[in-house]
């Protein structure tokens, strides 16, 4: 199974300082709905992992939490994407919950649904605690600069890397779901290399002078 896992404020859509908390506040970033639509049509699938502590603090409720990611899919739905499903943290910082990254208790809900190695999975996300609630349980790495990490600077964002050793860094989530769909066609392309060169090797080995024959 292909799956990527994605945070939601800052990779999917805009990040607000006061939170998201209506659906008025949800504006998705330029091209990040096609962008999930072209993973999945590459044979990903998608589900998104994003703490919501608004929640815990009382800035909104779930029927308003749900309404967001309601609205969400339809426009994933209109742009020709999807996402499987949506792990969220409800708690504050205080609750001392284990599922608020930079934890892993998200990450752990997501193999565990899916009966998958975590470390065959692809994270991508917008700050220092999405990578690191990701490589606590083996995810390879991702960093979008759409949110949080846009607004380091270049040694800001040195120090956050030096953290997670072999992050890859997009601009944003168009510039991850080409490099991925770039890099799976690259493999492809390799594999069917090596198996044509083995294929030819073998033939040549079989029909040669001398080759034994029965």
């Amino acid at each position: 199974m292909k799956l990527v896992i994605l945070d939601r404020d800052g990779t999917i859509n805009v990040d607000r300082d006061d939170y998201v908390k209506s659906v008025e506040d949800w504006q998705p970033l330029p091209g990040a709905l096609e962008a999930i639509a072209r993973l999945n049509h590459a044979g990903w699938h998608v589900v998104i992992a994003t703490n919501q502590s608004g929640l815990g603090r009382g800035l909104f409720d779930m029927a308003t939490l749900n309404a967001i990611h309601m609205r969400l899919n339809e426009s994933l739905a209109r742009a020709g994407g999807r996402v499987d499903a949506i792990f969220f943290c409800p708690h504050a910082v205080s609750d001392g919950c284990v599922c608020r990254k930079p934890l892993p208790g998200l990450f752990e809900q997501i193999g565990l649904r899916y009966n998958v190695d975590l470390k065959t999975v692809v994270t991508l996300g917008d700050s220092l605690r999405d990578l690191q609630a990701g490589i606590a349980v083996g995810c390879e790495p991702h960093l979008v600069r759409s949110g949080e990490a846009g607004e380091l600077d270049e040694a800001g964002l040195a120090a956050l890397l030096a953290q997670v050793p072999g992050t890859q860094v997009h601009d944003d989530l168009p510039a991850f779901a080409e490099f991925m769909i770039t890099r799976e066609r690259g493999r492809r392309a390799a594999a069917k290399a090596e198996g044509a060169a083995r294929q030819a090797g073998e033939g040549t080995l079989d029909s040669g002078p001398g080759a034994l024959t029965s």
